[in-house]
């Protein structure tokens, strides 16, 4: 177990097992206590809580953009957090889920819950269900109180070969699985999964404790492996829009030049909805134009068209990458991308705004992980008001951002698509304002003017900066922000599903920008056909 790091929320939570030097406390490897550890590390992440920005979330997130090995990933952690998202994948469980017809449960119950540890069922059929001590979980997590675990002797091969397949799924250490039944209780019908839930370590029963680390010990002598998914061979493309949304990505006369530049290279593209969700199998590719995060629909949208096969942008994993700027912090300091000074505030650690506000000086800018145009961002004066916002902000979030403040007249732009720069803009502050964006009374939003130009007129180091930062997030279409301050340029922040709108970032290269991302779309779905 050299390689295999465990994280804990404390370091009580561990007390049961066998001691070990490789248990650290989150705040521990927040910290890098112990020092920078090197990429590939593997990361086991205990964590209590791995609700969206609770601690066990930002390891996750943090392991991700150290390079890091972890499990569960972020984009598991997300998938169990929603039965619309994990509900398709359960399935293609079907065959599995039949043999358990012939089980029953030891009093004729209609719910039981079971737990897996790493892929692995050691107990019995349902035959020796019985009740177990796990309300307190449910009602942490917000879950309905009432399901029961197996208990007893003698694994049945239906729930072996299920513990493994939604290992290969869902791969997260500790898998808490309810399983439903209904109709007459002479003739029920065919066991359901109803719900999928991250266990959590601290939870386990005694017997739980022994049956994960025996797992425990196996698992860490054997391959981390990724989900599957499906492939396909038509070519429409599905272009997801939100006709009421204030601020979309792109507007009307953009997505009508996508639709005309999609026909000349031979995509059929059709404009989709939020209830067209149940369509996506229906085509060969999904481009995402309303704005993303991991807590709506969009999230849930690039997920199941992956899972169907779909090429997607933006992708589910840029979507996660971009969505929150504690990873991205992390990932462009540890890869050495010019960004400005930095420092990750922990809720747990009240220290952390102290050594701020030293470290940075004032004015510095404080910043909700997840915010997008300019919300979620303030401007810090002084101690007491850094005191003040902070505490207003970690009602929202475990950690936050503080940054050395860097006033411009213009951020630049640069759009990068599969690793080449696309095109160059400078957005210029807000009449008046510090930021592009000013958002007023009753949701009035002024914006500053802007200027677009050729790539090879931007500052070299802008660009370079630019497409350094958008090549570790991934290959596909990003917003890079970059500041300059004579020959000093940062990378602000990457964007997944930037801006396009019409008379803008086509400014310059005019109906050549949409057909060079419908292009790429095509060069995508052919490589996704021949494989």
């Amino acid at each position: 177990m050299a390689d295999l790091l465990i994280v804990v929320e404390r370091r009580q939570d561990w007390k049961s097992f066998y001691p070990t030097d490789n248990v650290l406390t989150f705040q521990e490897y927040l910290t890098e206590a112990r020092g920078p550890l090197p990429r590939g590390t593997r990361v086991l992440n205990l964590c209590r809580d791995y609700k969206y920005l609770s601690n066990g979330y930002y390891c996750s997130l943090l392991a991700e953009a150290r390079g890091h090995r972890v499990m569960p990933s972020v984009r598991t952690l997300n998938d169990l957090g929603r039965k619309a998202i994990y509900g398709p994948r359960i399935e293609e469980l079907a065959p599995t889920l039949k043999k358990l017809e012939a089980q029953s449960t030891a009093d004729g119950q209609r719910e039981v819950e079971v737990v897996f540890h790493f892929g692995t069922f050691p107990g019995p059929g349902f035959a020796g269900a019985s009740p177990m001590a796990a309300a307190a979980e449910s009602a942490e997590s917000g879950a309905e109180p009432g399901p029961v675990a197996a208990s007893g002797t003698g694994p049945t091969p239906p729930l072996v070969s299920l513990a493994r397949q939604l290992f290969e799924q869902f791969p997260c250490p500790i898998l808490r699985v309810t399983f439903s039944t209904s109709g007459p209780r002479d003739r029920p019908t065919p066991w359901t999964i109803s719900s999928l839930r991250a266990g959590r370590l601290h939870r386990l029963t005694d017997q739980e404790e022994d049956e994960f680390a025996r797992a425990l010990d196996h698992f860490s002598r054997q391959i981390w492996r990724q989900p599957k998914s499906r492939r396909s061979a038509r070519f429409e493309l599905a272009m997801l829009v939100n006709p009421d949304e204030q601020m979309p990505p792109s507007d009307e006369r953009a997505l009508k030049r996508f639709v005309k530049a999609g026909r000349k290279v031979g995509l059929d593209v059709e404009i989709i909805h939020k209830g067209d969700y149940g369509r996506l199998a229906e085509f060969d590719g999904l481009f995402i134009r309303e704005t993303t995060g991991i807590d709506n629909h969009t999230y849930r949208f690039a997920k199941r068209a992956e899972s169907e096969g779909l090429v997607v942008i933006d992708d589910a994993e840029s979507i996660l990458r971009c969505t929150n700027k504690v990873y991205l912090a992390d990932l462009l300091q540890k890869n050495r991308v010019p960004t400005p000074e930095t420092r990750i505030l922990s809720r747990d650690n009240r220290e952390d705004l102290a050594a701020a506000g030293a470290a940075l000086g004032f004015p510095l800018v404080l910043k909700i992980p997840d915010g997008s145009f300019s919300r979620g961002v303030v401007k810090v004066q002084d101690a007491a008001s850094l005191e003040r916002e902070a505490a207003a902000l970690f009602k929202r979030s475990a950690l936050l951002l503080a940054q050395e403040f860097m006033y411009t007249d213009y951020d630049w732009r640069i759009g990068v698509l599969a690793g080449k720069p696309l095109f160059a803009c400078q957005y210029f502050m807000s009449r008046g304002h510090w930021q592009i964006y000013q958002h007023g009374a009753g949701g009035q939003v002024d914006s500053g003017d802007f200027r677009t130009m050729p790539v090879h007129e931007a500052p070299k180091a802008v660009v370079q900066a630019a497409v350094r930062a958008a090549g570790l997030i991934g290959q596909s279409l990003y917003g890079v922000d970059v500041k300059q301050q004579g020959k000093r340029a940062v990378v602000i922040e990457v964007n997944d599903n930037p801006n396009i709108d019409a008379g803008v970032e086509d400014e310059f290269l005019g109906d050549e920008l949409y057909q060079l991302i419908m292009e790429d779309f095509l060069r995508r779905m052919e490589l996704r056909g021949r494989k």
